[in-house]
């Protein structure tokens, strides 16, 4: 018989675990990605409005693995690609999260180091409260308005159930913050609120009981039906868990965060109240360092005081800022 002879294709080289080419760290760069914003988000899955479109189907998407853990939150503009067509069963990927321009955040308590945003992008923060039944909650209002001014939203305060009681006395510790009110009953017409609302991405917070719901239902005709939608996917939990925005019918976007009873302060501090400020923003610039603009004798050297003793600002107007700021403390 004859001796076989073998070469090197006889032997059969296994590849190293890692495979034997290298794996490149360059990630494509989607410039063909749809943009969207994301109005639910619900374990693992966001559903997204592309172009802000309340026409279009809604698409739900997943997060791409490039992203890591990025957060996506409700109102975050993203870029999506693959299947956009928003039929039953598609899923498309989140390639990209666009810079924010505005957070509403908060943390489970004043020492809790740990931010969890609400919203993204929203422009406006409208707080809602009732004059009665329940009794409003001055507390909770100045806790919101730091985290609208520090946040980068501008916030209104909407007083509901005006039929009960005068809402004047309540709105007029806001006054000198220039701060707009809307008032609300059940002889009253919302045409004022839906004018500040329209064209407009908002978010709404209030308490439980205060008529938050009766608001949106009243502003968003197929809100119960969309709110509804959200909880067949979400196994029976909840529908007041998770916030959820919601397209006006003449244009522009509510975001009601339910889920929201409280807001932690842990990461604001008073110069980021301040700094929303157009008229105060400079003048803290010759506080000295720490001050927390509470003026004496915790602050008594701070430079708000100044401005007040040279006629520069309205004493009512920082007696307001310092009720807020007192949120903090």
């Amino acid at each position: 018989m004859k001796r076989r002879e073998y070469d090197e294709s006889d032997v059969r080289v296994r590849p190293g675990r890692r495979g034997s080419r290298p794996r490149s760290k360059r990630r494509p760069e989607h410039a063909d990605a749809t943009e969207a914003m994301v109005t639910v988000v619900d374990r693992g899955r966001w559903t997204c409005a592309v172009d802000a479109d309340a026409t279009r189907p809604r698409i739900t998407a997943m997060r791409a693995r490039e992203l890591g853990r990025t957060p996506i939150v409700v109102g975050d503009r993203v870029g999506l690609v693959g299947d956009l067509s928003g039929a039953t069963d598609t899923l498309a990927r989140i390639v990209r999260v666009e810079e924010r321009t505005s957070v509403l955040r908060r943390t489970a308590d004043d020492t809790d180091p740990y931010e969890r945003v609400v919203v993204a992008n929203a422009e406006q923060l409208v707080i809602v409260t009732a004059v009665a039944d329940p009794p409003p909650r001055s507390g909770f209002v100045d806790r919101c308005l730091v985290a609208a001014y520090a946040g980068g939203l501008a916030p209104v305060l909407c007083l509901t159930k005006a039929d009960l009681t005068d809402p004047e006395p309540f709105a007029a510790q806001y006054a000198e913050l220039d701060l707009p009110v809307l008032v609300t009953g059940r002889d009253r017409p919302l045409d004022a609120l839906a004018d500040t609302l329209t064209g407009r991405v908002s978010a709404l917070v209030g308490h439980s009981g205060v008529g938050k719901s009766t608001l949106v239902n009243a502003l968003v005709p197929d809100a119960e039906r969309a709110v509804g939608a959200v909880s067949a996917v979400g196994k029976g939990r909840h529908t007041t868990t998770a916030a959820i925005a919601l397209a006006l019918p003449d244009g522009g976007w509510v975001v009601d965060t339910p889920g929201v009873r409280s807001f932690g302060l842990a990461h604001v501090t008073a110069t980021d109240v301040i700094a929303a400020f157009d008229d105060l923003a400079t003048a803290i610039e010759d506080c000295p360092r720490g001050c927390g603009h509470l003026g004496p004798p915790a602050d008594p050297e701070c430079a708000l005081d100044e401005r007040v003793a040279a006629g520069l600002l309205r004493p009512g107007r920082l007696d307001a800022l310092r009720r807020v700021l007192v949120a903090l403390r």
